[in-house]
């Protein structure tokens, strides 16, 4: 999938500059994208909205028209997925009919037409283990031990989870 979001990086009448560092960034950005896909799910609609998601969708679909113009589809695809990383942070709030709009636009372009998807299987327990994980932290930070807060904070950076306070809680993202 690295590899085929790597060559939709580019038009297909343009040269690919195949490298490392080129791979690297592709393999990057498409878990981005991906991470964001996979959080649509998890989001819930507001009464308002700080947004409205026709005008990216009308884009996207103006890039496939302009001779399946595959960059700047991306980059829209881009644009969606730092709304949905907005709105699960809770910066932005998105009703109920931009909300639909938004997993439509998801589904069309990166599974359908992209026909991207995530490889890697998914672990059920994953969650669960992150969330005991966060209660540990919570439990450490309640008694005043933060070292050890600090350090499972740090630890789960590492391997590329991030750790979001706030008012609500404690909730945890892949970065």
């Amino acid at each position: 999938m690295t590899v085929r979001f790597f060559m939709m990086q580019a038009n297909y009448r343009s040269t690919l500059d195949f490298s490392n560092d080129a791979m690297d960034a592709s393999e990057k950005g498409f878990k981005r994208l991906m991470n964001a896909f996979a959080l649509i799910d998890s989001l819930k609609a507001s009464a308002e909205t700080d947004f409205d998601i026709a005008p990216l969708m009308a884009r996207c679909y103006a890039a496939m028209n302009d001779d399946f113009n595959s960059p700047v589809l991306i980059a829209e695809l881009f644009e969606a997925s730092r709304i949905i990383n907005s709105v699960y942070d809770g910066k932005l709030k998105i009703d109920a009919r931009n909300l639909e709009l938004l997993k439509s636009l998801m589904n069309t372009f990166v599974l359908d037409i992209l026909g991207l998807k995530n490889e890697q299987a998914p672990n059920e327990d994953l969650p669960k283990v992150l969330n005991l994980i966060v209660t540990i932290r919570n439990e450490a930070k309640t008694n005043h031990d933060y070292a050890t807060s600090d350090k499972i904070r740090n630890g789960l950076q590492k391997i590329g989870f991030q750790l979001n306070d706030s008012k609500e809680g404690t909730n945890w993202s892949k970065i």
